[in-house]
C-alpha cells in the first residue's frame, strides 16, 4: 500500500512542531520544530515546513494551545490568530482538523507504547474507565478521554485555569503572594514554566533575600546538576502541587483508566519527580485517600505526544483503525 502522508502539528505558545504522519500506520516522519517568535503567522510557518520537507499534503490536523470554539482561533499564549476556513484555503487542503493541544495529547494514549511512559504509583489501569491528561509547559493543559463503542472520545476543557487550592501554610503563603500580583490565582500560575519561576521567587523573597533572574530551565538545571537549595525547594513544591492537581483531576471523573502527565516541563526531571512527594500529594484527599490509592499515574516520555495524538485523532476521524 503506497504511503499517504498527512500534515500534523502541535502548536504551542513557544514552538510550532510539525511532522508528516503515515495515515496507514500512524508513524511520524520528518518532525521539525520552529520558534513561533520568528514567524508572523501559522500559515507562514506551515508553508516553510512543507517547503523544507519538499512535500505536498491534502489532509492535516493541527493541535493548538487554546480553546477551539468555532472558526476563529486566537492563541492564549501567542499572538497568532486565524480562521480555520481561510487557513484550509491558503494551504490548499481537502481536509483540515483543528483541535486543542491536549485533545491531541489525549489521543496519543491509545497508541502509546509502555516504553514511552513511567508509572508513578497505583496499580493497573482499568480498561473502559475514564483517563485524565494534564501537563505544564508554557501553560497548563488538561483533557479527559473515554472509550465508547470502540471509539475514543476526548473531552477538552480549560482545567488549567481552575482556582489554585493550597493545602499547607507554605502554599497559603504562596497564594497570598500571587494574589497581590495577579488578583485571582489559577492553577496555571503555579504549574507552568513561569509558575516554577514564581514558586522560586516566593521561596527566596519569603526568606528576605533577592532572587536571581532565572528561566524555568535554569531552575531545573541548578536543582538537578548543582543542588542549589533554593531551586531544589522550588522544584519540590512544584512536584507537590502537580500531585495535588493530578489528584483533583482523578476525583473529578474517577479516572481509574489512569492519569497521564505530559507537557514540556516534567519529563526534564523524571527521576526527581519519581522521588518527590508527588504521589503522597496525589493521594492526600482526606476521606478519599483510599479511593485514590489504586489509580495509576503515568509520566509520558514520548518525545512528541502532541504530534502522535494529532495523527491518531485524524486517522480516527477518517475512519481508519488506530491499531494498524
Amino acid at each position: 500500500m503506497p504511503i499517504q502522508y498527512a500534515l500534523v502539528g502541535d502548536i504551542g505558545g513557544t514552538n510550532a512542531r510539525l511532522a508528516l504522519c503515515d495515515l496507514n500506520t500512524g508513524q511520524l516522519v520528518s518532525a521539525l520544530t520552529y520558534s513561533g517568535a520568528e514567524y508572523p503567522s501559522l500559515e507562514v510557518v506551515i508553508k516553510q515546513y512543507l517547503n523544507d520537507v519538499d512535500q505536498i499534503v491534502q489532509t492535516a490536523c493541527l493541535a493548538i494551545a487554546c480553546p477551539i470554539n468555532g472558526d476563529w482561533i486566537s492563541m492564549t499564549n501567542h499572538s497568532w490568530a486565524f480562521s480555520i476556513k481561510e487557513l484550509k484555503e491558503q494551504l490548499h487542503l481537502e481536509h483540515l482538523e483543528v483541535i486543542n493541544d491536549f485533545t491531541a495529547v489525549s489521543m496519543a494514549i491509545p497508541v502509546i507504547s509502555t516504553q514511552d511512559r513511567i508509572q508513578l504509583g497505583g496499580t493497573n489501569a482499568q480498561a473502559d474507565k475514564p483517563i485524565a491528561i494534564f501537563g505544564a509547559g508554557t501553560g497548563l493543559g488538561v483533557a479527559h478521554l473515554i472509550q465508547v463503542n470502540n471509539t475514543w472520545i476526548t473531552l477538552p476543557g480549560e482545567g488549567g485555569h481552575v482556582d489554585f487550592a493550597p493545602c499547607t501554610p507554605e502554599e497559603d503563603s504562596l497564594l497570598k503572594w500571587l494574589r497581590k500580583q495577579f488578583g485571582r490565582v489559577s492553577a496555571e500560575r503555579c504549574l507552568s514554566g513561569q509558575g516554577l519561576v514564581q514558586i522560586y521567587h516566593h521561596h527566596v523573597i519569603s526568606d528576605g533575600r533577592e532572587p536571581s533572574i532565572l528561566e524555568p530551565k535554569d531552575i531545573t538545571t541548578l536543582a538537578l546538576e548543582n543542588g542549589n537549595p533554593d531551586c531544589v525547594a522550588a522544584l519540590k513544591l512544584f512536584c507537590i502541587l502537580m500531585g495535588r492537581f493530578a489528584g483533583n483531576l482523578a476525583l473529578n471523573m474517577g479516572t481509574f483508566g489512569g492519569v497521564y502527565i505530559a507537557g514540556g516541563i516534567a519529563p526534564r526531571f523524571k527521576d526527581f519527580l519519581a522521588a518527590s512527594d508527588f504521589r503522597q500529594a496525589f493521594e492526600d484527599k482526606g476521606r478519599f485517600n483510599e479511593y485514590l490509592q489504586d489509580i495509576p499515574v503515568y509520566l509520558l516520555t514520548h518525545q512528541e505526544p502532541g504530534l502522535l495524538g494529532a495523527g491518531s485523532y485524524l486517522r480516527q476521524a477518517l475512519g481508519l483503525p488506530l491499531n494498524g
